[in-house]
């Protein structure tokens, strides 16, 4: 349960991180919504990873070059997720806020995420 409360938790302020700086590249820096996506994605992704290593699963029994390119894979094929739901209601939709659409989009990727990052990132061997 600990587990879950602190994936929660990043996965929380993971999409602080990307719903605010999608809103504030698209509001005040006139990106389009797009792209106004990708720093987003890779800002809230860091900061996933360090909480998640931190608190959530602590640090893999890879070497920390490993346990990063597995998050990454991970995070990236989870961001792959999110963002293909995230335009299809952008484009099937177009009346919807783009921040509607992250909402959806977010939990979307977020099973595949803890599935990914429990199973194949953090795994311990007794565990």
């Amino acid at each position: 349960m600990k587990q879950l409360f602190w994936f929660l938790l990043a996965g929380g302020g993971g999409f602080l991180i990307d719903a605010g700086l999608t809103h504030v590249l698209i509001g005040a820096a006139g990106l389009n919504p797009f792209p106004a996506r990708v720093p987003a994605i890779a800002a809230a992704m860091a900061f996933t990873w360090f909480v998640n290593r931190s608190r959530t699963f602590g640090k893999s029994p890879h070497s920390l070059a490993v346990e990063g390119f597995r998050y990454w894979v991970v995070g990236i094929t989870s961001a792959v997720i999110n963002y293909a739901v995230y335009a299809m209601l952008i484009y099937r939709t177009p009346f919807l806020q783009p921040i509607i659409a992250v909402i959806a989009a977010s939990i979307a990727a977020m099973a595949y995420s803890f599935f990914g990052y429990s199973r194949f990132v953090f795994r311990h061997r007794n565990g």
